[in-house]
């Protein structure tokens, strides 16, 4: 009896002895810094989250497909610049019947309800991760490298996810030798959606969906920012509405069907213009459903919804699709109201402007005038215009090799009634002067090295020493040393030098 006593004891002693070292040990223990392990570490490859998203989103457009023909374009909408104390009536250009506008609501009915209740549809994107989105290849590629040259001139640390639509346009020597060394990296959209045709406008939102990012700045390959663009994701009107696009030169000519089979009111031409999305900035927590949508429309663009978004316009295809797609949602975003402008240089005898880029303005500021209910858009004298925060140079595209000098565009660089070398944006006087410091110069100085430098050979150029010898001659005719014609501006901005 005493033995089984004493053996009871010895058990007890070591069972709290074990107790004694185990509290012992998590009280004075102390896990690792979150700063020390790494965010991924249980997180799944990111090209597996985007088939598994693939997968799901896709059996979700094609189930709620328009089902019915293609809308009948019975004329197209003149490119009429926008006014903002309009009255007149919207365009109603496009035939629709009774029966295909029934068929397309509820079919845009159905798949909104689908990605809301949807439990596979996970993006897959990293929480809290920002960063800058662009597609491009073959002559675009050049293109992109000087923008991406131009970013990282402004201090900004963004990483950036360049998408290319399959495998014919990736080009190793610029993806593995060029772009991880500027912070940027390129995707493969046909390694996530196989070999399902996305025609080139459609690239855009599904390369936003693709993206790693949860906030994202989307700019084409011909744009570049002025200024560090993360900026604006930490100020308003962006930090609220999750969602900020830029404005086109011209008014809206979205048709009164689209917004009869979306079950939204009909808004008054007055309201905005039309959307220029070169540029512009989304969050997928608050506008994921937004981006679905906006999918839904490119996905069926061709067939269905470029039409009626657009009605023929300029710039027909996915510039209305982000836009309309948050206010049939009933979702928060802020377009920029303050008027693109174009720049160039004047034509002689005074024919006008020849414009080759868009210049657009900081959000931020054009927010804190609405705020003041100061509308630039109505009454310019009412403050000072805010300053340019993007070009979008589109015409032509700042490729050396691809005709860029010479007389074949009227826009391009060799502009001097004489016939030699000079600037192409040098008007209007006052949006220039609002640059803040050369933008053109130092644009030039990257499209050099872009053309110069050993490690970027295009697929695309045949020549490249040609190339370089050209940029070099024009560089040395035009920036070398100061003009009397040089832009004056208003606030010199210091900026980083070009390597």
């Amino acid at each position: 009896m005493a033995t089984f006593r004493f053996g009871r004891l010895r058990s007890l002693l070591l069972a709290m002895g074990a107790i004694f070292l185990i509290s012992t040990f998590y009280l004075y223990w102390t896990p690792a810094p979150a700063s020390v392990v790494p965010s991924t570490a249980f997180e799944v490859p990111l090209t597996e989250r985007q088939i598994a998203f693939w997968k799901a989103l896709k059996p979700i457009l094609e189930k709620n497909s328009p089902n019915c023909p293609s809308p009948v374009a019975r004329a197209d909408a003149h490119a009429v610049h926008f006014d903002a104390t309009s009255t007149d009536p919207r365009p109603d250009l496009t035939l629709l019947k009774d029966d295909d506008r029934k068929a397309m609501e509820e079919a845009h009915a159905n798949y909104v309800r689908d990605i809301r209740i949807s439990k596979k549809l996970r993006s897959p994107h990293t929480a809290g991760k920002r960063g800058l989105v662009s597609t491009a290849g073959n002559s675009y590629l050049p293109v992109f490298v000087s923008s991406l040259r131009m970013l990282r001139r402004t201090g900004s640390t963004l990483p950036v996810e360049l998408y290319m639509k399959d495998a014919t346009e990736y080009e190793k020597k610029i993806c593995e030798d060029v772009l991880p060394d500027l912070g940027a990296k390129c995707l493969i959209l046909s390694e996530i959606v196989g070999k399902n045709p996305i025609a080139h406008y459609q690239l855009k939102v599904f390369a936003i969906l693709f993206s790693s990012f949860e906030e994202i700045i989307w700019m084409d390959a011909d744009c570049f920012p002025l200024h560090k663009p993360e900026e604006l994701l930490d100020a308003e009107p962006f930090k609220t509405n999750g969602l900020v696009t830029w404005p086109d030169f011209w008014a809206s000519t979205a048709s009164p069907a689209y917004f009869e089979l979306s079950r939204q009111p009909t808004p008054p031409m007055s309201a905005r213009q039309s959307s220029e999305t070169g540029v512009f900035l989304v969050s997928k927590e608050i506008h994921l459903t937004t981006l679905l949508l906006a999918a839904y429309y490119n996905y069926y663009g061709p067939s269905h919804y470029f039409r009626l978004l657009s009605q023929g316009a300029p710039g027909e295809g996915d510039k209305e699709t982000f836009l309309q797609a948050a206010t049939a949602l009933g979702e928060p975003f802020y377009a920029v109201s303050e008027r693109v402008q174009a720049l160039g240089h004047w034509k002689p005898d005074g024919q006008g402007l020849s414009g080759s880029a868009m210049a657009q303005v900081d959000p931020a500021e054009d927010y804190a005038l609405i705020s003041q209910d100061k509308r630039r858009v109505i009454d310019p004298s009412v403050a000072k215009a805010p300053r340019v925060f993007f070009i979008h140079a589109h015409y032509p595209k700042f490729n050396p090799a691809e005709n860029l000098f010479g007389a074949k565009w009227e826009t391009g660089p060799t502009l001097k009634a004489d016939g030699s070398d000079g600037r192409a944006w040098t008007a209007p006087e006052d949006v220039v002067s609002r640059f803040g410091y050369d933008v053109e110069r130092n644009y030039w100085e990257e499209i050099k090295w872009v053309s110069c430098d050993p490690k970027t050979e295009f697929r695309t150029w045949e020549n490249k020493a040609e190339v370089c010898q050209r940029v070099e001659s024009y560089w040395q005719n035009v920036f070398a040393e100061p003009h009397e014609d040089d832009p004056k501006f208003t606030d010199e901005v210091e900026q980083p030098q070009g390597s």
